[in-house]
């Protein structure tokens, strides 16, 4: 009986506490701006607003409006001027962050949320006289 109370406290720590709901990443990241990193280099940074909106870039300070909504257990990123095909993930929660797999896959793209450092996120406005 002691060792089924340490399992289940330790769920969520290491790692089988599984996909995330929709509702539970909306609790987790709405109001908070993300950074994240694929293969310990930064890969880009979202915020999560109201209303399921964010804002993504790719850390390089040109920022893309778009939305998210649930599809088939994933977690789908449509953003404002680029293409129009939805950005599937499952995102979970991991020891220090979440940890998101492009279409679900663990063989595929594999982001980590990373502390900011200090950092914020810069949307530089539109190129004028280019």
């Amino acid at each position: 009986m002691r060792f089924l109370f340490w399992l289940l406290a330790l769920w969520p720590i290491t790692g089988f506490a599984g996909p995330l709901s929709p509702e539970e990443f909306e609790r987790i990241t709405e109001g908070r701006t993300l950074f994240y990193a694929n293969n310990g280099e930064v890969y880009g940074v979202e915020r999560y607003l109201p209303d399921r909106r964010v804002i993504w870039s790719f850390d390089n300070g040109q920022c893309q409006d778009g939305i998210w909504y649930p599809r088939d257990g994933q977690i789908c990123f449509v953003y404002e001027g680029i293409d129009p095909t939805p950005q599937c993930w499952v995102f979970e929660q991991g020891p220090s962050g979440l940890i998101a797999y492009f279409n679900g896959s663990t063989q595929s793209t594999q982001l980590i949320e990373t502390p900011d450092a200090g950092r914020e996120m810069t949307c530089l406005g539109p190129k004028v006289g280019v």
